[in-house]
């Protein structure tokens, strides 16, 4: 079976020399933990959103969790946010003590319904966590109001956004934080695991850097407030610093790809990714829909031997690991028909023009001949 989702290797042979040298420049520095490499990535990407802090975390879901924690969110805390999504965001709401509470998704572009959100909050709501999904941002006007009504602090996901824009603001500067990953597969992707969260709260800030490095903050040894060890590589973050130069360039390769598959597909009744208003998509997946969803994909396989995956198949509020918070079959109705419709069809910017054109070729053909 061929699967056509994510390949890394062609991006890798054209910058192999760049990486390697990040790799050669942390090994010969005589620091690998915590040292220039992070500090500098750290002030570039919070320079490239125009905030005051960067603190580089270990991975996406940690970043969440630290997020929150350094928001003051915590047990017994509930944290409002969406079931279609990546199941870490909610680990990570879990992992703080703290009790996820969803609101339903938009059936046009699949990001949270912004209008359900007052009725869902209660006296326990403490932080929403919007996340930016597929490649563009959540409406962060009214969740802006809600919060500043409420007293509620905005912890943005960014895992899928790196450098969308919503009326002209970057994913990430909208809310009190925000949390990204840097694994692989990412618009900023590392060569493994890494994460981080940026704000321009100072204090915000020092809660990060103390609750990274387990807790310790004015002297080495000493654990002020119990923490976690949860510090970016600095490999990692030399890569990252590397590839953030190029990050316009990969947004750039990732829309002519949704380019050429709204030239390709746009006719075949197949619903491609809709651009929200105010939004400019970065297209970390391409997520389309279609009622026959799993005709088509069975289709692929059998005829083309191509596989494609599903981001995601099943809502978190469905998972048997978080049974536990009550949410029955039916309660998020728009989420819930979206799991059993959509796909995603390969998206990465060095995806080879010619695999594309195959995927678009075999779709088009399962898709018109339903």
């Amino acid at each position: 079976m061929t699967t056509f989702v994510w390949d890394y290797l062609p991006e890798y042979r054209s910058e192999r020399e760049d990486i390697l040298d990040a790799v050669e420049t942390v090994f010969e520095s005589g620091q690998l933990v915590l040292g220039k490499s992070v500090r500098q990535f750290e002030e570039e990407f919070a320079s490239y959103h125009g905030v005051d802090h960067c603190v580089g975390v270990d991975n996406g879901t940690n970043a969440i969790a630290l997020g929150l924690e350094a928001l003051g969110v915590g047990r017994g805390d509930e944290v409002i946010t969406v079931s279609n999504t990546a199941a870490p965001t909610v680990v990570a709401i879990d992992s703080v003590g703290a009790t996820p509470v969803f609101v339903d998704v938009r059936e046009e572009d699949f990001l949270m319904d912004t209008d359900l959100v007052e009725a869902a909050i209660t006296p326990r709501t403490k932080c929403l966590l919007p996340v930016h999904l597929y490649g563009q941002c959540v409406d962060m006007e009214p969740l802006r109001r809600l919060a500043d009504r409420h007293g509620l602090r905005i912890l943005e996901d960014c895992a899928q956004s790196h450098a969308a824009t919503h009326h002209g603001r970057i994913a990430g500067t909208m809310g009190d934080a925000a949390a990204f990953s840097f694994y692989p597969t990412k618009v900023l992707g590392a060569y493994g695991d890494g994460g981080g969260v940026i704000t321009s709260d100072p204090e915000v800030n020092a809660n990060l850097r103390r609750l990274r490095y387990y807790g310790m903050e004015k002297v080495y040894y000493v654990v002020d407030t119990p923490g976690h060890n949860s510090r970016l590589d600095e490999v990692h973050a030399e890569i990252l610093r590397r590839k953030l130069r190029r990050l316009d360039d990969y947004v750039a390769g990732r829309r002519d790809v949704a380019r050429r598959y709204e030239e390709g597909l746009g006719d075949t009744g197949l619903l491609l990714p809709a651009n929200a208003e105010g939004n400019t998509h970065v297209f970390y997946v391409y997520v389309v829909r279609h009622p026959r969803r799993d005709d088509i994909l069975a289709a692929l396989k059998e005829r083309y031997d191509i596989s494609l995956n599903i981001s995601y198949p099943w809502p978190v509020h469905t998972m048997t690991g978080f049974a536990h918070l009550g949410w029955e079959k039916g309660s998020l109705p728009v989420t819930e028909k979206l799991a059993d419709e959509i796909f995603s069809l390969p998206m990465y910017p060095s995806l080879p023009v010619e695999l594309q054109e195959k995927v678009i070729t075999a779709v088009r053909e399962v898709v018109t001949s339903l």
